[in-house]
C-alpha cells in the first residue's frame, strides 16, 4: 500500500502510534485530539471537523461534518469494539454525497488499530 497510497498509508501509521501509546478503552475525543497533535508532530495536513456540502440533485441545506480530512482523504474515527456495516456504509454515502474519492475509517475501539479504506 505504501507505493500505491503514501498518504492513506502515513494516516494510517500516525493513529498506530496514538493506538500504541493510549491502547483502547477511551473515548472517541480522546483518540481524536491524540491524533490531532501526532498528525502536526508529523507535519501531515489535516482540517477538523470540516462541513462537507451534500448533494441530491442539487446541494442540500444540510451537510456532513468529518472528523478529519487529511490529503483529502476523510478520516472517521470510531472507539467501538467492531466496525459493523453501519460504519462502511456512512463512509461510502458520504463519499457519494460530498464527491470526495477517498476515505478511511479507523477504529482505536478494539486492541489492535482495525482500519477501513475506501475509494470511489
Amino acid at each position: 500500500m505504501t507505493d500505491q497510497d503514501p498518504q492513506t498509508y502515513a494516516i494510517i501509521g500516525a493513529a498506530m502510534e496514538v493506538h500504541a501509546e493510549l491502547g483502547h478503552g477511551f473515548l472517541e475525543k480522546v483518540y481524536h485530539e491524540a491524533l490531532i497533535r501526532e498528525l502536526g508532530t508529523r507535519v501531515i495536513p489535516f482540517q477538523r471537523e470540516c462541513e462537507l456540502p451534500i448533494f441530491y440533485r442539487e446541494r442540500l441545506p444540510c451537510v456532513y461534518r468529518a472528523d478529519l480530512i487529511c490529503f483529502g482523504i476523510i478520516v472517521e474515527l470510531k472507539a467501538l469494539s467492531r466496525l459493523s456495516g453501519t460504519e462502511r456504509s456512512q463512509v461510502l454515502n458520504y463519499l457519494k454525497a460530498s464527491g470526495v474519492e477517498r476515505g478511511l475509517v479507523l477504529n482505536f475501539g478494539s486492541d489492535r488499530l482495525p482500519y477501513e479504506r475506501f475509494v470511489l
